[in-house]
């Protein structure tokens, strides 16, 4: 789980884009945040001398193009803030390195320095705003703080890490915020919560745990914590219902179970009974795929990457989708809504080849008309007939057209290519619209899919189905 955060780096008044771009790069990589600057790396870039480097692709970029522009942007950083407990600095940073690599798609020179000094590991990543080439720039587009969450999300879902539900869009905000405003207790909380997925056997052990994560404890007759920014101890009796020193003594003697649940809010609140919890297809898969288990794993892993099924993930998780009878509702009803265009698609297009056809015969019976008349005026003569076959051959097929489209009164030239606009504009319309939904339906049908096979609950019979649907479907 990382939250994340686009910063836009400008040029400060009086100081030169060098000084500038120094005191941000300074403040990322400091020493007693990044343990002495072993969680700090980089890519077509010297961290020690970034500032410089930068500066000169800038004055570069300014001898080939010749563009300057007002407000230039030096740089631009990333806040990639992680759960608590959930990943050690190493992976963080390994992480960050990736999620700045496919942001950047490898064209911008960046550093990832990752910061250990608050209870939430996170990231500071800040890449050159001019690209390698020193020829263009990196433009900020709208909405890209959502295609950088996006971004984020897939690389976390593909190192075993959940991802923030999008519906608490609240942790997010909280979670990149500078400096970071979440209570002491709510920290103490999420550690304590990431500790217990490593089943501990007994409070020694969870107490073992929690000092590897650099929390200080004092045991006496209540057990008391503290973090590195903290100035006093605090009671696990203080932590609320659950966090309790007795509560945590009755979930190791199997009395109970932990229940974890972010944003537990103040102290006083206690975790959601178990009868009133929502089982979360997405939840217990990012779980299989964090611990490597679950129904199914091993085979679907033979057969796909884990790529895959994060794409899924993700794609569900922006769709709301949390449950397999909502996934399975949702692609039917994706697949009845293509169906639905497409034979409205099929009307309009045999609509427009009917007006096209009585266009036609319109303007032939026009022309043979006078023809007609003197052919039957003359008794049907067969001389006549030889002489203009062809003209009363166009007028006879123009009758029977007629008959057959149960045409009773003849519309007029204008008023076929009025229809015939009409109904062609519809059909671009509906056309866009066929696409959007024929694309829906393959996404959401091969979202089942993929789940169906990572829980191993498909069949065969589905996998004929999915095919028969996307045949139909191109």
């Amino acid at each position: 789980m990382a939250a994340t955060r686009l910063i836009a780096m400008h040029k400060n008044k009086g100081k030169s884009i060098q000084q500038c771009l120094k005191d941000r790069t300074d403040y990322a990589q400091n020493g007693e945040k990044t343990n002495g600057g072993e969680l700090v790396s980089s890519y077509a870039c010297d961290p020690k001398i970034v500032e410089e480097q930068f500066a000169v692709s800038k004055r570069e970029y300014l001898q080939k193009t010749g563009r300057v522009y007002a407000g230039d942007i030096l740089a631009y950083q990333i806040r990639q803030s992680f759960k608590p407990g959930e990943v050690t600095p190493e992976e963080a940073n390994r992480i960050g390195y990736e999620t700045a690599m496919r942001w950047t798609k490898g064209r911008h020179a960046f550093i990832v320095a990752t910061h250990v000094d608050k209870a939430h590991i996170h990231n500071h990543i800040i890449y050159n705003s001019t690209d390698l080439d020193c020829d263009r720039k990196f433009r900020n587009f709208f909405f890209s703080g959502i295609a950088l969450q996006k971004v984020s999300d897939l690389v976390c879902l593909e190192n075993g890490l959940s991802v923030i539900d999008p519906g608490k869009s609240s942790e997010r905000a909280r979670r990149t915020e500078y400096p970071d405003r979440r209570s002491f207790r709510e920290e103490i909380r999420a550690v304590i919560d990431a500790c217990m997925e490593k089943k501990p056997k007994d409070m020694d052990e969870l107490l073992r745990l929690m000092e590897e994560m650099d929390y200080e404890i004092r045991r006496g007759k209540y057990i008391s914590v503290k973090g590195k920014n903290q100035k006093k101890f605090l009671r696990f009796r203080s932590l609320g219902e659950g966090y309790r020193e007795e509560d945590l003594e009755r979930v190791f003697s199997g009395e109970a179970a932990h229940a974890t649940k972010p944003d537990r809010g103040q102290a006083g609140e206690g975790p959601t009974p178990k009868e009133d919890r929502k089982l979360d297809m997405l939840v217990d898969i990012q779980a299989m795929i964090a611990k490597g288990k679950g129904p199914g794993y091993e085979h679907w892993a033979k057969i796909h990457n884990v790529k895959q099924i994060a794409q899924t993930l993700l794609y569900l998780e922006e769709h709301g989708v949390r449950d397999y009878d909502q996934l399975a509702e949702s692609a039917k009803a994706a697949s009845a809504r293509f169906h639905e265009i497409a034979e409205r698609q099929k009307a309009l297009e045999a609509r427009l080849a009917e007006i096209a056809e009585l266009k036609k015969h319109i303007i032939n019976y026009s022309k043979t008309r006078e023809i007609y008349a003197e052919y039957r005026k003359g008794g049907y003569s067969k001389r006549f007939f030889e002489e203009h076959r062809e003209a009363l051959t166009l007028h006879k097929a123009a009758k029977q057209a007629f008959t057959d489209l149960k045409v009773e009164k003849l519309p007029t030239i204008k008023q076929l290519n009025e229809e015939y606009g009409r109904v062609l504009q519809e059909k671009k319309e509906t056309y866009a619209e066929y696409r959007r939904a024929r694309q829906e339906m393959k996404d959401m049908q091969m979202a089942k899919y993929n789940i169906e096979r990572f829980l191993g609950i498909g069949d065969e019979q589905w996998q004929k189905e999915m095919h028969k649907n996307t045949d139909r479907a191109l």
